[in-house]
């Protein structure tokens, strides 16, 4: 292994032997630094030869003589959505859309490089609380590794989430609770049984998966950036993650020019990112009561706090909370506007680039995407009608 880990706290820096967690000097999440390494113009040709997420391998924590354990993730579509922007009265609108992952959403990324670094490791199981789309990802990429997984879910979990779960072979408990609950309960477990504990930005190779999402909107916009990034945050991982690939991508001279703003987008219900932000706090306080139908937002203390505010401020973004009934009604309307299956958080990011321009953050004419992170089916409950 060529890479080394950096404490995104303390700056602590360790070696990637074995199973990892977070740094044990200040409990802080762990990031992947790798040397300087020659991503010359005709690797960057070649990208495009290859296909999913582990096109860019050589961006991975990934051994030269590795395979990756995968399910096909990435190359999802980046998409113009011109009818949908003149609904809901925005400019330059592009949707990326994570419903076409394998286990319908982005969690795919994540726990395709989490499951196969700790697999190379030695993991004999893993574990890991989840909000929901999550525990689908880490069951179904736990069962194309052959090892077991059990997820910790709040019994408010969409029922369709949890039946895919189960599907996928994942030993699922339900919990009366958030999903800070469900954490408590994974690391009980995987203190008791020695399963590698997955839980967000607890390990420091979920990021690195995610971080594939602004890999590939670099490469599908022709290694060019757009002007905003609109997402929904829960625990984070994906806005923290493309912030770091976007450096990355820099860095090799694979783009130039300015860095999109990363613009947060949380329920009101629970947006603990949001009050840190518009007090200009650089982390986040547990948010008392998390209540939203968008699951994968319902997330009260996100261990990626001042990793997330980080990136908003360095990019010259903001953070903003949707209420309810908007999101939801959002996702409804642009899922019969033009055939793309939105998600509430889908909802939430998309009505919030229409907050978010009606504050002036973003005019019509910025090139904006909006992240779908997950198919609005998984969230639907079954009719029983034919």
């Amino acid at each position: 292994m060529d890479w080394i880990l950096e404490c995104s706290n303390c700056g602590r820096t360790d070696p990637p032997d074995g199973l990892v967690g977070v740094c044990p000097a200040c409990g802080k999440p762990f990031l992947v630094r790798y040397p300087l390494r020659d991503h010359g113009m005709t690797e960057r040709a070649e990208v495009r030869r290859r296909w999913g997420m582990w096109r860019y391998r050589s961006f991975l924590p990934l051994e030269v003589d590795e395979e990756p354990i995968t399910l096909g993730e990435g190359d999802t579509p980046l998409l113009a959505a011109p009818r949908t922007a003149a609904a809901f009265g925005l400019g330059d609108l592009w949707v990326k859309d994570e419903a076409a992952n394998p286990t319908g959403s982005f969690k795919a990324r994540g726990l395709s490089a989490a499951v196969t670094r700790a697999t190379r490791a030695g993991a004999t199981g893993f574990t890991l609380p989840t909000a929901g789309n999550a525990g689908v990802a880490a069951s179904a990429y736990g069962a194309r590794a052959g090892l077991p997984v059990r997820v910790f879910a709040p019994r408010t979990t969409p029922s369709v989430i949890l039946q895919q779960i189960r599907a996928f072979g994942g030993d699922l408990q339900l919990v009366d609770g958030h999903i800070g609950d469900c954490g408590r309960l994974s690391r009980e477990h995987a203190a008791a049984t020695g399963a590698v504990d997955l839980s967000t930005l607890r390990e420091p190779y979920r990021i690195e998966g995610k971080k594939t999402l602004g890999l590939e909107i670099a490469m599908q916009l022709n290694w060019k950036l757009p002007a905003a990034i609109i997402y929904p945050t829960g625990g984070g991982t994906g806005l923290i993650g493309m912030w770091k690939a976007f450096q990355e991508l820099l860095a090799a001279g694979w783009v130039i020019g300015d860095l999109p703003r990363m613009y947060v987008v949380q329920a009101e219900g629970c947006a603990p990112i949001v009050r840190a932000w518009e007090a200009g706090q650089a982390s986040a306080e547990a948010w008392a009561d998390p209540i939203t139908a968008a699951s994968g937002l319902r997330v009260p203390g996100p261990l990626g706090d001042a990793l997330i505010l980080r990136a908003v401020r360095e990019s010259g973004g903001s953070a903003v909370a949707i209420p309810e009934r908007t999101l939801l009604d959002v996702a409804t309307r642009a899922t019969a506007c033009e055939g793309i299956d939105w998600s509430p958080e889908g909802g939430a990011a998309l009505a919030g680039a229409m907050m978010l321009q009606e504050r002036g953050a973003i005019s019509p004419e910025d090139q904006v995407i909006v992240f779908n992170t997950g198919a609005g089916w998984l969230y639907r409950e079954p009719t029983g009608h034919a």
